[in-house]
C-alpha cells in the first residue's frame, strides 16, 4: 500500500467523560499521552492531522496539522468527517485517510505495517483492525469516497461508528500480539492510568 495515498488522522476531539480531563494531555511517564501514538506513526505520512476541539500540546513536526470539529457533539464519525473535509478543502490527493486513537500507548508501528500488508483495497472502502475477537474501529483505513455516505448519515442522526460501519460494509483485519502487553490497551479511567504505569516500570525493571 501506498503511504502517499494516505492521511493520517488523529482523533483528538473526544470530552474523555470518563477520565474527568483531557486524555490527550495526561502524562505517562516521559510522555504525554498523544506523543506515543504521534511518535510511531510520524515518519509514515506526508501528513498527519489532529482533530481537536481545544488548545492542546503535542510533539513538535513538519507534518503534522490541526483542525476541529466541522460540528462538535458528533463523536468518531464527526472526526472522521472533518478530517475528510480538510483534506478536501485544502486540495490534499488523499485516497484514504487512517484513524488513530489518542489514548492507546502500547500500540507500535509494526501493528499498522502488518495491518496495511494484510489489506486487499478492492474488498472493501472501509477497514478496521481486530484482536481477540475484538474490533477496534477507531485504527480504521477509511476511503475518501465514502465522505458523502457519511456526511449523510450524521445528518440524519447516526453516531455510532459500531453501527454505521456494519450498515455501509467493513472488513476486519486480525492483528493478534504474542506477549502480554495488548497494543490496543487503552486508557479511560485514572486505574487504567496506574496500569499502563505499571506496564512500563515492569519493561524497564
Amino acid at each position: 500500500m501506498d503511504h502517499n495515498n494516505i492521511l493520517a488522522v488523529v482523533l483528538a476531539g473526544g470530552k474523555s467523560k470518563r477520565f474527568g480531563r483531557d486524555k490527550s494531555q495526561v502524562k505517562l511517564a516521559d510522555k504525554i499521552l498523544i506523543d506515543y501514538i504521534l511518535n510511531e506513526i510520524k515518519d509514515l505520512y506526508k501528513d498527519i492531522l489532529i482533530v481537536t476541539n481545544e488548545p492542546i500540546k503535542f510533539l513538535d513536526s513538519n507534518n503534522i496539522s490541526v483542525t476541529s470539529d466541522i460540528k462538535k457533539g458528533l463523536g468518531p464519525l464527526g472526526g472522521v468527517l472533518s478530517a475528510m473535509k480538510w483534506a478536501r478543502d485544502n486540495k490534499k490527493d488523499y485516497k484514504w485517510i487512517s484513524t488513530f486513537p489518542i489514548d492507546t500507548p502500547f500500540f507500535k508501528k509494526n501493528h499498522l505495517i502488518k495491518f496495511y500488508k494484510e489489506i486487499n483495497l478492492d474488498k472493501s472502502n472501509l477497514f478496521f483492525m481486530k484482536s481477540k475477537n475484538t474490533r477496534h474501529n477507531i485504527f480504521g483505513l477509511w476511503s475518501l469516497e465514502l465522505f458523502e455516505k457519511l456526511e449523510f448519515a450524521l445528518d440524519k442522526g447516526d453516531r455510532k461508528v459500531e453501527l454505521w460501519a456494519n450498515e455501509i460494509g467493513v472488513k476486519t483485519i486480525d492483528l493478534e500480539y504474542e506477549n502480554n502487553k495488548d497494543p490496543f490497551f487503552n486508557i479511560n479511567t485514572e486505574e487504567d492510568l496506574e496500569n499502563a504505569k505499571k506496564l512500563l516500570k515492569n519493561d524497564k525493571l
